[in-house]
């Protein structure tokens, strides 16, 4: 079974989706500096596409992000602590991550999202990286039995 059949089952769902935009709030709340500017700036437009308009993509990518960890977490359980595991390889994690929103944005047709995803990219692999022990932390509160 992977990450996304247990993670998105219908009584965890809206939770994990609720955690995750959470989680990447208090992400963006702790950046500082020109570069914490320029992300809350971004996530400010991207919020103004429409209401509800991170949630909603949270929701659609969650299950390719589960699928891309899948691999790194199981290797984690078999060694007995994925969420160490997750963030020990933190940088194959960000990797996995950013090739689905990257794919993702792609195919998007709105110019606000492309443009703003295209000026941030290069440094995103950085966010993420940092972001990956609070993610496995989520995850791991949602897969415990």
């Amino acid at each position: 079974m992977g990450l996304s059949d247990g993670l998105l089952n219908p009584t965890k769902k809206a939770m994990v989706i609720d955690d995750c935009c959470k989680m990447i709030e208090g992400q963006l709340a702790s950046k500082s500096g020109m570069s914490g500017l320029a992300l809350k700036t971004a996530f400010a437009a991207l919020k103004g596409v429409k209401p509800g308009y991170i949630s909603d993509v949270v929701e659609q990518i969650l299950p390719q992000c589960f699928t891309a960890l899948d691999p790194v977490w199981n290797e984690g359980v078999e060694k007995g602590d994925p969420i160490e595991h997750l963030s020990t390889n933190r940088s194959y994690t960000a990797d996995a991550l950013l090739g689905v929103t990257d794919a993702r944005v792609k195919k998007t047709k709105r110019q606000i999202v492309r443009g703003t995803y295209e000026k941030l990219r290069g440094s995103a692999k950085k966010h993420v990286e940092e972001a990956v022990p609070d993610l496995a932390k989520l995850i791991s509160n949602y897969t415990q039995v």
